[in-house]
């Protein structure tokens, strides 16, 4: 039986939760939800898709006057794996390299080449060379550029630096419209990867103007042996079938809950093996480089649009170095792992690894959604 207890946040449904879940019958498909102490209840009426419910003037406000119809309790969806990513045709983006910690293990991949043996033994020397001066230092200032300078003149220089400590930050697409997974779905790995892991984070949802609307949990699967071999190999290191989840609800953004709570949100990680392994981390907001309305600015604005509104992974301070199995060989995945990500405002994640070959394929996309809204006359 699921803990939904364990689902929601520390003060239950105390705030603005949306979400989406599937629904079967004459005419199956998603459905938005608000997440309430008697259930999960039908926001269709309000806004036939999230992308139009963040775009509403206030949509807290909007959520909480809507009374809804109540589809079913949180306990049977999350029971009868219905729960979906709350988010549908956003664009799904994220930041990377936005920890100082996490930084030096990218370059740690870079140098490796993707190979998990070759990590231990640069992670000293880069550590030594450059680990106590990133973290006091602010992205594109004056004293970014002097380190810049000296890391060069050192031969220590690399492109996850420049995206790290630079003016610029590094914006990407992690998966398409449609295609996160929610609470309780596997995420998938690529099966050809040796070396990966989780990447607990906050994902903002922002609406068609850029605005923030709320946030949540995600999971943006890292390939790090892909992603070492060549940054070119980004998009295949990222958006594989499952390898982005993102839940459980969107918190919107009212008098309980805002963007100073993001700032503060503490995360928590424990990955547990079949095999009885236990890994335990943690991701701290407090200690990001770049302010998450900065990152935002940097992905939508005069030069880049999102009509149907964005979803934002804000990166991760988390990068696991415990070994599992030999000596040095350092942390990866092991089909069956369950990912257990929290935050205490904004509830808890989980998921179970699999491949993503074995995962159950993506096949409702946003054609099959309008057809979905089409039938149910909400078109």
């Amino acid at each position: 039986m699921a803990d939904i207890a364990h689902i929601l946040p520390d003060d239950g449904c105390a705030g603005v939760l949306v979400g989406r879940i599937w629904v079967e019958g004459a005419t199956p498909g998603p459905r938005p939800v608000a997440v309430r102490d008697a259930g999960l209840f039908d926001l269709s009426s309000l806004a036939p898709t999230l992308s139009d419910l963040f775009d509403l003037p206030d949509p807290a406000a909007r959520v909480a006057r809507h009374a809804g119809t109540l589809l079913m309790s949180l306990q049977q969806a999350a029971e009868e794996g219905l729960l979906l990513a709350p988010c549908d045709l956003q664009a799904i983006k994220a930041a990377g390299v936005t920890f100082a910690d996490s930084l030096v293990e990218r370059v740690i991949e870079e140098r490796a080449r993707g190979d998990a043996a070759a990590a231990e033994a640069i992670r000293r020397d880069l550590s030594d060379a450059v680990g106590a001066e990133l973290p006091g230092v602010r992205p594109g200032s004056p004293e970014a550029e002097t380190l810049k300078a000296a890391l060069i003149a050192a031969g220590l220089w690399s492109q996850y630096l420049e995206v790290g400590i630079g003016p610029d930050a590094e914006v990407f697409t992690k998966a398409q419209p449609m295609s996160a997974v929610g609470w309780g779905a596997q995420v998938g790995l690529h099966p050809k990867s040796v070396w990966n892991n989780p990447e607990p984070e906050v994902v903002l949802a922002c609406a068609s103007d850029g605005q923030v609307v709320g946030a949540t949990l995600g999971n943006d699967v890292n390939l790090r042996d892909f992603e070492g071999r060549s940054a070119l190999l980004l998009s295949k290191a990222k958006d594989n079938n499952a390898s982005c989840a993102i839940g459980p609800f969107v918190r919107l953004f009212d008098d309980s809950f805002g963007m100073e709570d993001v700032r503060k949100a503490e995360l928590s990680l424990t990955v547990t093996g079949r095999d009885g392994f236990v890994l335990n981390g943690s991701s701290s907001m407090r200690r990001i480089s770049r302010d998450p309305l900065d990152l935002v600015a940097q992905t939508a604005g005069a030069d880049h649009q999102y009509p149907d509104g964005f979803m934002l992974f804000l990166g991760t301070l988390f990068a696991p170095t415990q070994d599992r199995g030999a000596p040095g060989a350092g942390f990866t995945h092991v089909v069956g792992d369950t990912v257990h990500i929290r935050s205490a405002k904004l509830g808890s994640l989980i998921n179970a690894v699999t491949t993503s070959d074995l995962a159950p394929p993506w096949r409702f996309g946003t054609r099959a959604l309008m057809r979905s809204l089409a039938a149910r006359g909400l078109l």
